[in-house]
């Protein structure tokens, strides 16, 4: 498979629910690190939780991994908010330096402790970061940026804990790094051969499927302003 960073677990997080911003949505995007073994189940790791199932977590969206490496770029556009200052500002499960979208495909599989992890779809970033951060267009600053982070689906359980190392195990799509796909739903959207190719991925999920197939046979683009800022376009 070729070189392949050492890639170590710097922190494993979990979070409960709690109220967030002055809507008080219930939202598990406030994590805490985990010190030992952590049970990683098909639906995410033990003592996760998520306030709204119908968008995060699920097989899909078991697990939420988030480079550290952007954390420095993110202090520079925003400012030096304690949030930035140690990982799970993002919600995420896995925090990590050296991998990011760049070098991370759809459909790689690497063995983390006793699991077994396949990447399944980027971040689509929601509304609730607006008010995590206190930055009015934070989700769309992340999505914009391509610095959203990455999901996987758990091929294997088992227990897993900080300091483990993510060894690839392999590739079924190493052309489709998970950059590539940002750049056909944000940036190039309506190219209809990387529409084509993205569709008959074998292993993507069906709703990131979905939007190739809606782009190809009505040549529209969603509108993403309600996922974005939580409430409806006019």
């Amino acid at each position: 498979m070729g070189a392949w960073p050492e890639i170590r677990i710097n922190n494993l997080l979990t979070g409960k629910i709690a109220p967030l911003g002055p809507r008080q949505a219930p939202s598990g995007i406030i994590k805490s690190p985990r010190e030992g073994k952590v049970w990683l189940g098909s639906l995410g790791f033990c003592g996760d939780e998520q306030g709204d199932k119908r968008h995060h977590g699920g097989v899909e969206k078991a697990v939420h991994h988030y480079p550290f490496d952007y954390y420095p770029i993110w202090r520079d556009e925003i400012g030096h908010k304690p949030l930035l200052q140690q990982a799970g500002a993002f919600g995420e499960n896995i925090s990590t330096l050296g991998l990011t979208e760049k070098e991370v495909a759809i459909g790689d599989r690497f063995r983390l402790g006793d699991a077994l992890i396949e990447v399944s779809q980027g971040r689509q970033p929601c509304w609730k970061l607006n008010y995590r951060f206190d930055v009015p267009d934070m989700a769309l600053r992340v999505q914009k940026s391509g610095r959203s982070g990455w999901y996987y689906r758990v091929l294997e359980e088992g227990y897993v804990e900080s300091g483990d190392y993510l060894l690839l195990q392999e590739r079924l799509s190493p052309d489709w790094t998970l950059h590539r796909l940002w750049h056909v739903l944000y940036i190039d959207m309506l190219n209809y051969d990387e529409l084509s190719e993205m569709a008959a991925l074998a292993h993507l999920p069906e709703g990131w499927r979905r939007y190739a197939v809606k782009r190809l046979e009505n040549r529209k683009v969603e509108d993403w302003s309600k996922r974005l800022t939580g409430m409806e376009s006019d």
